[in-house]
């Protein structure tokens, strides 16, 4: 017959209390962190909003009002308001401006690049294309790359079934990583 220690007892609750307890404080401040971190991020992109419309509102128009386009400071550092540019074609416009590039004898600007995809075990097929289309005056730019999620999951399978992995040549890192989800 087992006798029961209820001082034994207790004591083992008392440790996991304690342990609860360190990793409840450790998931309130992962939470303060991240709130903390958000707040930072927010304010930033505030302050960048009030940076660009000093930079390009603010100070352009009191210089052009004073008749200046720059402004040498008693410090030595000077102010200088330059043009800057931007541009881009929406998938709406795309086909009219390629058009009028064209007509203007600028569609020497348009890229065209055109891209063959070859499935698994078809790299026979792809170096057939490829000489087939240097066999016409082509130039292929072959590139070879394994997309990113598809290696993180043969190394992670590989990994969990005791396979081996040549760490370094993958720079594989394994570690933990928490992730806490919140309401919306």
């Amino acid at each position: 017959m087992n006798k029961i220690d209820f001082e034994k007892d207790q004591e083992e609750v008392l440790t996991r209390t304690k342990e609860i307890r360190s990793l409840s404080d450790q998931v309130l401040k992962l939470r303060s962190l991240e709130d903390e971190m958000k707040r930072d991020e927010d304010a930033l992109k505030e302050k960048q909003k009030e940076i660009d419309k000093i930079s390009q509102d603010v100070i352009p128009t009191m210089l052009s009002e004073m008749g200046l386009s720059s402004l040498k400071l008693a410090d030595g550092s000077s102010v200088d308001v330059k043009p800057f540019y931007s541009a881009s074609i929406s998938v709406k416009n795309r086909e009219a401006a390629y058009k009028w590039l064209r007509e203007q004898g600028l569609g020497d600007i348009i890229k065209n690049d055109i891209t063959v995809s070859f499935g698994r075990n078809e790299d026979n097929k792809a170096a057939d294309y490829a000489n087939l289309a240097k066999s016409h005056g082509f130039e292929p730019t072959q590139k070879l790359k394994v997309e990113p999620m598809t290696l993180k999951a043969m190394v992670r399978e590989r990994i969990e079934k005791g396979l081996d992995m040549p760490m370094d040549t993958f720079n594989v890192f394994v570690g933990n990583r928490t992730k806490l989800t919140r309401k919306q």
